[in-house]
């Protein structure tokens, strides 16, 4: 079992009444509950919300995204929609969950911890779906997730790689790896691509849970290869002039640069150090692995390293279909957002399925469905186009499979591409 979160629970005040049933709530943490028994297939006809909310059939199963599609992050929450899009009508083609089809709600989180609270409290008490994909940043989850686990609403985060995201409550897991598992992959590539490097500068968004996380990761496998870390450089996510900070880091003459940032000041970061003349090694964290930076840097993206949880050229017929129909879409290589934010439609969509076989999901109250599919995904094994997965009983995904690419831009910088280094 997961141990208990160590955040305050939440005070409900139920009203006795046959047919109804009130809560109080916390406008911006506290979601609004109702103890009133309510199939999850038959959400509020009045749940109408901007992102796509529930059509209020009786015969379909919800399922929550809420991930940033405005903002500064919404370079990498338009990559997450679209892959979610694909799982719904991939799974929906094959029946959906033995015959009832499913639905996916979206709400906006844009870029802060405000946007994703309150889309969650739309997703759990108006939308009233089974689980929730989302939100896009680890410093967004570690606001909103509580507010679904109080609600006892499953949570499976496609992006959020910071330390600590799975512990956060009992119904919170994660389809996307740590970076602690991750990061350093990139570090040893860049150290076989040049043997030579010795000293080392670190840029971090310090705004950003994410970040913050990343960037310690990073760090310690520097020191720990035995290389100098020469200068920490500090900005923010919304920064778009980093002249000062990229001086700094020149003026120590480093053989590698590390950025751990997110896709548009990242992606400006490395084009203000390329146009300022260093011509090293770079490697770009998480939150840069995203084909939406090429248009930032263009040429200047060329050569930058980053760890990768997902191939389009991983072997198995589940990324086969999803890559296909990825391709048929956008003319491109499905990036990894993409293919993470599928694998949690994927592990929603068999845990139901397993459900169902023992109990009609239709006939279950929203509550214990919402509890059901928190255990089972937990106990699945899911064969994913990230690999094979499962989960720990806190929620930390097991996955075996890691990449590192390399961007390759085209002379004019208008198409690009991740090559993935054998």
């Amino acid at each position: 079992m997961k141990k208990p979160t160590a955040r305050s629970t939440a005070l409900f005040v139920t009203c006795a009444s046959l047919l109804l049933a009130c809560s109080q709530t916390d406008k911006t943490n506290t979601p609004q509950t109702s103890t009133t028994a309510s199939p999850a297939t038959s959400p509020s006809a009045a749940s109408a919300s901007p992102g796509g909310s529930a059509a209020g059939t009786s015969n379909t199963i919800y399922i929550g995204i809420g991930v940033a599609q405005t903002s500064n992050v919404a370079l990498l929450g338009q990559e997450q929609v679209a892959g979610a899009k694909i799982a719904e009508k991939y799974f929906n083609d094959k029946g959906g969950v033995d015959g009832t089809p499913i639905k996916l709600v979206f709400q906006d989180t844009g870029g802060d911890e405000q946007g994703a609270i309150n889309a969650f409290n739309t997703l759990i008490n108006q939308d009233r779906v089974v689980g929730i994909v989302g939100p896009s940043l680890s410093q967004q989850a570690f606001s909103a997730d509580p507010i679904a686990d109080r609600a006892k609403v499953p949570v499976l985060a496609p992006s959020n790689t910071a330390k600590g995201i799975p512990q956060i409550g009992d119904y919170v897991a994660r389809v996307s790896a740590p970076v602690a598992v991750v990061a350093p992959n990139a570090v040893k590539a860049a150290l076989k691509q040049n043997p030579n490097i010795k000293k080392v500068a670190v840029f971090f968004a310090q705004n950003d849970a994410f970040s913050k996380s990343e960037t310690e990761t990073f760090q310690t496998t520097v020191k720990d290869m035995g290389l100098e870390l020469a200068t920490v450089q500090k900005f923010l996510t919304t920064d778009t002039d980093f002249q000062s900070q990229a001086t700094n880091a020149i003026n120590v003459k480093p053989d590698l640069i590390i950025i751990s940032g997110l896709a548009a000041d990242g992606g400006n970061l490395i084009k203000q150090l390329r146009e300022l003349g260093y011509k090293g090694v770079m490697i770009g964290g998480n939150g840069l692995n995203t084909s939406n930076i090429f248009p930032v840097c263009k040429a200047l993206c060329d050569g930058v390293l980053i760890a990768q949880a997902y191939s389009p050229e991983y072997s198995n017929l589940i990324n086969k279909d999803f890559r296909d129909a990825y391709r048929a879409q956008f003319k491109k290589e499905p990036p990894q957002f993409s293919a993470q934010a599928f694998t949690g439609v994927q592990v929603f969509v068999e845990s139901l399925k397993a459900i169902n076989s023992q109990s009609k999901v239709s006939q279950q109250p929203l509550p214990q469905l919402r509890t059901n599919l928190n255990q089972q995904l937990l106990v699945g094994k899911y064969d994913t186009p990230l690999g094979q997965i499962s989960f720990t009983p806190e929620g930390e995904i097991n996955q075996k499979d890691f990449y590192v690419a390399m961007i390759k831009m085209d002379a004019d910088g208008t198409n690009g591409k991740f090559e993935f280094l054998k």
